[in-house]
C-alpha cells in the first residue's frame, strides 16, 4: 500500500487534485475532516477545537489504511491540523507531533501557494498571498526537519497534477 499526502496552504487545490487523482488512480481519498466540522458547527473554531478535529482526521485515515488499498490518497494530514492550530492559536496539541513522525507515508505533496488564486469559499481565511507563503513555509520547515518524503509541486493546476501523477506512477 501506497500513502500519499497532499498538504499546502488554502487555495493550492488539494482536493480538486485529489478527485482527479482518486479517478485517474481508482483511489480512495480522506478527505479534510476540518471542513466537515465548522459546516456543522457553524462557528469560528477556537483551540479546543483542534483536538477534536484533529483526532477525527487520524481516525479516518487508520480507518482507511486498515483497508489496506494499493493507493491511499490524503486531502491533508495531521501536519496541516498542527500548522493551522499554531497559525491561529499560537500552540498544537504534542501528540501531534508524534503520531506524525511514527506514521509512514511514501510521498507528502507539498503544494505552492504561487500560481492558483485564493478562491474564497466561507471558510477561507488567507487571501493574501504572503499569508500562504508563511503557512506553506510552516510545512515546509516541518517536513525537512523531520524527515519527511517531501515532493515540490508547483504551477498551473494542471501542472501540478502532471507533477503529482508522474511521482505517483513512478513509487516504488
Amino acid at each position: 500500500m501506497k500513502v500519499v499526502v497532499l498538504t499546502g496552504p488554502e487555495s493550492a487545490g488539494k482536493s480538486s487534485l485529489c478527485t482527479a487523482l482518486a479517478q485517474r488512480f481508482g483511489a480512495p481519498v480522506v478527505r479534510e475532516y476540518v471542513r466537515e466540522y465548522i459546516e456543522l458547527h457553524q462557528r469560528d473554531t477556537c483551540y479546543v477545537d483542534v483536538e477534536i478535529i484533529a483526532r477525527e482526521q487520524w481516525r479516518r485515515e487508520q480507518e482507511a489504511r486498515a483497508l489496506q488499498p494499493p493507493l491511499l490518497l490524503l486531502d491533508t494530514h495531521l501536519l496541516s491540523n498542527r500548522q493551522w492550530s499554531l497559525a491561529l492559536f499560537g500552540q498544537s496539541p504534542g501528540w501531534i507531533d508524534q503520531l506524525l513522525q511514527q506514521q509512514h507515508y511514501d510521498a507528502v505533496f507539498l503544494l505552492s501557494p504561487d500560481g492558483l488564486p485564493w478562491q474564497a469559499d466561507g471558510q477561507r481565511c488567507q487571501p493574501e498571498l504572503a499569508t500562504r507563503q508563511a503557512f506553506h513555509t510552516g510545512l515546509e520547515h516541518w517536513l525537512v526537519q523531520h524527515r519527511q518524503p517531501l515532493v515540490h509541486a508547483g504551477g498551473s493546476w494542471a501542472d501540478r497534477l502532471g507533477q503529482i501523477g508522474q511521482a505517483i506512477a513512478a513509487l516504488p
